[in-house]
């Protein structure tokens, strides 16, 4: 299955940005300006943990 990226909300103007996928059981994340460097994989529950410390700032 190919992944879908798309812009993350969590990216903003300042070309700080960031593509997500979402694939049955696995998140994906990869850099917008440098694509061909990879993503990380997350479980769900990994993924959840991840959401969670960004929006509190833990990151």
């Amino acid at each position: 299955m190919t992944p879908e990226f798309r812009k993350s909300s969590y990216s903003n103007q300042a070309q700080n940005c960031v593509e997500v996928a979402d694939l049955p059981g696995e998140h994906l994340v990869r850099d917008t300006q440098n694509r061909d460097a990879g993503h990380l994989g997350f479980t769900g529950p990994e993924w959840t943990a991840a959401l969670g410390a960004i929006r509190t700032d833990q990151v």
